[in-house]
């Protein structure tokens, strides 16, 4: 039996103990320090509660619980109270994401209560660079402009649909899907190349702090893949994303997706650690 301390729900006056625990990781802890960077620890701004855990009242470990559930830094006993109040709680995510040591005993801890899950994700590869691409970029591949968002639209659904099985215009019709991809390009953090009218490659800047920036939703025409579309394409968006955003650029990607993997290879990217997902 874990003995172990209940967790408790953060808020701003946490803000500075909490920058420091995910600074201590800056590329696998992306995600959320962008989040607590931009909009602090109150929920109502956060999208969630974030929950810490520690012995005597100290800070050791944390876990978002938003649209996602991301553990951080959890060890055995965090990963026991993290999912005892995401259990009791009820679930409200849409996924379990992070590092494979901590999703996957959450998911057993949570797996009788929320399951089964709509797929799993076992191993992920975190990849990273920090130095431009060895290879020359697509001289094509650059910011997208609002006025090209119906343009671009399509390709992020169908992006989103193959890559999490379900489509984002589910549900609501799209609504918070069209707004956050008219955000990324409003704030200059969509990039592809468009050759006329036809999206050929593209990516986005998810998330960003001044440590590491996060590289979501590549994606490449199935009428241009095999031609290598998708390693120059890369190599142009972490040229932009070293010169405007970090000094550490990084993704994940599915285990079985060798062309994705290989294409980030030869991007520059190296693996540096494992997430996992699960998706409801």
């Amino acid at each position: 039996m874990l003995r172990t301390t209940a967790s408790r729900v953060l808020d701003d006056n946490d803000r500075d103990e909490v920058l420091a625990l995910l600074d201590t990781d800056p590329v696998a802890n992306v995600f959320v320090a962008s989040r607590v960077r931009s909009v602090g620890l109150n929920p109502a701004r956060l999208g969630g509660q974030m929950w810490g855990f520690g012995p005597r009242g100290g800070l050791t470990s944390l876990c978002y619980a938003g649209a996602n559930l991301v553990p951080v830094h959890a060890g055995p006993e965090a990963v026991h109270a993290f999912a005892d109040r995401a259990r009791r709680q009820g679930r409200r995510c849409s996924s379990i994401v992070g590092p494979a040591d901590a999703v996957e005993p959450l998911w057993e801890r949570l797996e009788p209560y929320w399951g089964p899950a709509r797929a799993v994700r076992w191993a992920q590869p975190l990849m990273a660079t920090a130095k431009p691409s060895p290879i020359l970029p697509d001289p094509l591949v650059r910011r997208v402009r609002p006025e090209e968002f119906e343009t671009l639209f399509p390709a992020c659904v169908a992006m989103f649909t193959e890559e999490v099985g379900i489509s984002p215009e589910a549900g609501d019709g799209g609504a918070l899907y069209r707004s956050r991809v008219a955000e990324l390009i409003r704030i200059g953090r969509s990039y592809a190349r468009i050759d006329d009218g036809t999206v050929v490659f593209k990516a986005e800047i998810g998330a960003v702090t001044p440590q590491a920036c996060q590289i979501q939703g590549v994606w490449v025409d199935p009428a241009w893949r095999g031609r290598g579309h998708a390693a120059t394409g890369m190599a142009a968006v972490v040229e932009q994303a070293l010169a405007c955003f970090a000094p550490v650029v990084s993704l994940y990607v599915n285990d079985y997706n060798a062309p994705a993997r290989a294409a980030y290879r030869k991007a520059g990217f190296t693996e540096v650690g494992t997430f996992m997902s699960v998706l409801f």
